[in-house]
């Protein structure tokens, strides 16, 4: 079990490399783009990346895919002429079908670069009044575009949307929360709480979170866990309000009639006080019920102590978003982006980086009705990321898409996943925090209230915590059949206590025997690394036949000190696959720098360890393979794949949408290239897939 060099499917070695090639030679890679440049998603053209390129490509996207407008009503760097000089507008929008024009915008957008957000993580956002210099390009293209409705300037997380009033004298810009869609259908008081919502663009989800969070953090001036937590209500009351009738729902912000210098108007609740207090009356209410209803995450005093301005923003951020049609993963995602920002380095804990997570699962590949297992569960990553193989797994026996399918499929899906949540899905976690955390995460994928529990999984059975009793009865020792787990490790957080150290076998002192065997001394050690011992409490909470993924530091699987704990594992596991990582997994995201592997194991049956022992054991096939490249290098920048002469590789994409048009559901088909993110870890998934078709598991 040393760390291997190659990628290896049997005992004919088989390279990354040459996994690459297949796939190319499949077809599923076609073209190349010149190293620097991307795919502009407008025209399918190559353009220079750069931080305002991608700041632009994801408001394009996020046209296409929320709005529902039309790429062919899109172009790129729209030349007006403002006060005599000729200006680009990043986007501008034109009356659908119509020439592109002047007098057919309908819509511009003016981008910036990238807001970085620093070491600190926080800026206080602005409002319009405060940005004001800020949009004399794009308000005056607004003004020479006769006929344009509506504007938008963006830094990518900034976003400010704005409305044309136009007298016979003057244009004015009136500041509104959001863009009606591509039919310019919006909600006004009366229909807002029944204004359809739009699945959610995953890189728009992932800024809508980050907005969100950093108002509280930067503008209501709260310490990260606190703005947080603030999230954390508004998320779960957002959850709640989605599953009510329409008539019934309280998480909108909307307009509301208003006198202003002597004239009724229509007026934004998230810009006017009257309007933030009368969200504020909405939201309260419904935070209390939703206190209730998942009492597993609230313990009942909760508060949401945001200003006015602070809640109506939110709610405003929020509200157009149907989070529950939302791709699982993509929610997930967003999700432990923000809650990863609290959680970076206390006692070994780091969250796992979402593509091993994915590989993990893939290669488990749990059934709806196995008992699914994270002993450190974390923010919950290894359980949302089942649930999203569960929901692709749904759609593919329904033969449909995510947000294409009917209510009635997409109800159907949404029960088969909540009744695997509520019977088969566990996890546990020493950190309060994190339980109630991954718990939120669970109910967001699936509307339903995983097992979780606050406890010791390493003092398990016993431990004083809250959640041990509810484990002993939901989740004892031996009952699950497959458990995915990154653990803390780290020499700097041994155990120590001889309490628990004495339960364990590999906490004991281990010597080698004259067959060359290892036997246990029965002496204690002093202390042991916390990976060593959940690698032997995985495997205790697992049936006979059960699977195990987890995550370890390198030298597990090769330090000739640690050998007795590989002679053990052989013992008493099947070993499926080890999958060696490289530095830049943890590096990106959790800035640890550790060599790490993914190690997989099946537990054997009494009868098979004692036929072992009687040296009846038998030679099986091992899948290994070396991850070299993971789509990111150590800085967390994307890397591509590259064909010989060095230009990006692009593969061909089919992107849907359905939007509805003057009462219409219309599905759009957008077929356009994208460059390929260089990372092996889905080429290992689909080799070991291969792999295991030709090779079954070992075992019973």
């Amino acid at each position: 079990m040393a760390r291997p060099k190659k990628v290896m499917n049997s005992e004919d070695a088989t390279t990354a490399d040459e996994t690459a090639a297949v796939t190319d030679e499949s077809g599923a890679v076609a073209g190349a783009v010149e190293d620097g440049k991307i795919l502009d998603y407008i025209t399918g053209k190559p353009v220079a990346e750069n931080d305002k390129e991608r700041v632009r490509q994801r408001i394009a996207r996020a046209l296409f895919h929320e709005y529902g407008i039309s790429v062919d009503d899109m172009e790129p760097d729209f030349k007006v002429k403002v006060d005599g000089s000729n200006k680009k507008i990043d986007i501008a929008i034109f009356e659908p079908g119509s020439e592109h024009t002047p007098e057919n915008v309908r819509r511009l957008v003016v981008c910036q670069k990238e807001l970085k957000l620093g070491d600190k993580g926080a800026y206080k956002m602005r409002d319009h009044e405060q940005a004001a210099k800020e949009f004399d390009v794009l308000h005056g293209g607004m003004t020479v575009c006769a006929n344009c409705k509506y504007g938008l300037w963006t830094n990518g997380l900034e976003m400010f949307f704005f409305q044309t009033v136009r007298s016979r004298f003057d244009v004015k810009f009136k500041p509104i929360g959001d863009w009606p869609m591509g039919d310019e259908s919006v909600g006004t008081r009366d229909v807002a709480s029944h204004a359809k919502l739009r699945r959610a663009d995953p890189e728009m989800l992932r800024t809508a979170f980050r907005r969100c969070h950093n108002f509280i953090h930067g503008n209501e001036g709260m310490p990260k866990d606190a703005a947080f937590w603030q999230f954390l209500y508004l998320i779960s009351a957002k959850m709640y309000d989605e599953r009510q009738p329409n008539d019934a729902r309280r998480f909108w912000a909307g307009r509301f009639e208003k006198t202003v210098n002597g004239q009724r108007q229509l007026v934004d609740e998230q810009f006017d006080p009257e309007g933030q207090k009368a969200i504020r009356k909405r939201i309260e209410p419904l935070f209390k019920e939703v206190k209730k209803k998942y009492e597993s995450v609230f313990g009942g005093n909760e508060e949401i102590s945001l200003s006015d301005r602070a809640l109506a923003f939110m709610v405003s951020e929020l509200a157009k978003y149907d989070l529950g049609r939302t791709d699982v993963d993509a929610k997930g995602a967003a999700y432990q982006e923000i809650v990863g920002t609290n959680l970076r380095g206390d006692r070994g804990q780091y969250f796992t980086p979402r593509g091993a997570i994915k590989l993990v699962v893939s290669m488990l590949d749990p059934k709806p009705n196995e008992r699914v297992l994270d002993p450190a569960c974390g923010t919950g990553g290894f359980l949302t990321a089942t649930l999203a193989h569960f929901a692709h797994k749904f759609h593919e026996e329904n033969g449909t898409e995510a947000g294409s399918e009917s209510t009635q499929e997409f109800n159907s899906i949404q029960d088969r996943l909540g009744e695997f949540v509520k019977k088969n899905l566990f996890g546990a976690d020493f950190d309060p925090f994190l339980v109630r955390a991954a718990q939120m995460n669970a109910v967001m994928a699936s509307n339903a209230e995983a097992h979780l529990f606050n406890l010791n999984s390493l003092e398990f059975p016993s431990g004083h915590l809250a959640g041990v009793s509810d484990a002993k009865k939901f989740a004892p020792l031996g009952s699950m059949d497959v458990v995915m787990t990154n653990p803390p490790f780290g020499s700097d957080i041994p155990v120590t206590d001889p309490n628990i150290l004495r339960h364990f076998e590999l906490a004991h002192v281990w010597e080698r025997a004259e067959d060359g065997s290892f036997r246990n001394t029965g002496k204690i050690q002093g202390n042991v690394a916390p990976e060593v011992l959940f690698v032997e409490r995985c495997i205790d909470w697992l049936k006979p036949g059960g699977r195990l993924g987890i995550v370890l530091p390198d030298g597990i699987l090769g330090n000739p000190g640690d050998e007795y704990i590989r002679a053990w594992l052989l013992r008493r596991c099947w070993v499926l696959a080890s999958i060696d990582l490289p530095v830049e997994v943890f590096v990106s995201e959790a800035n640890v720098n550790i060599l790490t592997s993914l190690l997989f194991l099946k537990k054997k049956t009494d009868r098979e360890i004692q036929s072992d022992d009687l040296g009846r054991s038998r030679d099986y096939k091992v899948f290994m393979a070396v991850a070299e490249r993971v789509g990111v290098d150590r800085r967390g920048n994307v890397l591509y794949r590259r064909s010989p002469d060095g230009d990006d590789l692009v593969e061909d994409l089919i992107e849907k949408e359905k939007i509805r048009i003057g009462g219409q559901l219309v599905t759009r088909t957008l077929r356009r290239k994208r460059k390929v993110v260089d990372d092996d870890l889905p080429r290992i998934a689909d080799a070991y897939g291969r792999f295991r078709k030709e090779f079954k598991e070992p075992g019973a």
